[in-house]
């Protein structure tokens, strides 16, 4: 359920909101629900940042990767978690504190990474049979 909030900004901040609203073709509430709720999420996770991309905003670490690609590598290391979190900085050449991190950022955001893991499973998987695709036809 939705509820309103009334806020009150200057006009300035206003008018920047309606720019951006505008160039990214969306509306000034919906940039404000994005704004706050990656806010929130950087707040209680500090280390989290957003990026855009072909596939939308996504959460990843400054400085290093996407955390849904922390999650997908995650379910390919085996072990106790000192291990797998160590394995994990090594293979992306963080920190094991970042590894942390994303860790925490998954546990509290677990339908959105499922959700980016999956989506990168069925892109990777059509990409694949589109390789055997084109290798047959120019055989």
């Amino acid at each position: 359920m939705r509820k309103t909030l009334s806020v009150r900004l200057s006009d300035e901040l206003r008018e920047q909101l309606d720019t951006t609203a505008d160039v990214e073709g969306t509306t000034v509430t919906a940039l404000v629900e994005r704004f706050v709720h990656e806010g929130l999420a950087t707040a209680n996770h500090p280390g989290v940042v957003f990026k855009p991309g072909p596939s939308g905003r996504r959460a990843a670490l400054a400085g290093g990767p996407d955390i849904w690609e922390i999650a997908a590598a995650l379910r390919d290391t085996k072990g106790r978690e000192a291990k797998r979190v160590a394995a994990l900085a090594e293979q992306f050449g963080i920190h094991p504190r970042q590894v942390n991190i994303a860790l925490d950022y998954i546990a509290d955001h677990a339908d959105e990474i499922t959700a980016r893991v999956e989506a990168n499973d069925r892109a990777l998987k059509q990409a694949e049979r589109h390789a055997v695709d084109r290798e047959r036809l120019l055989a």
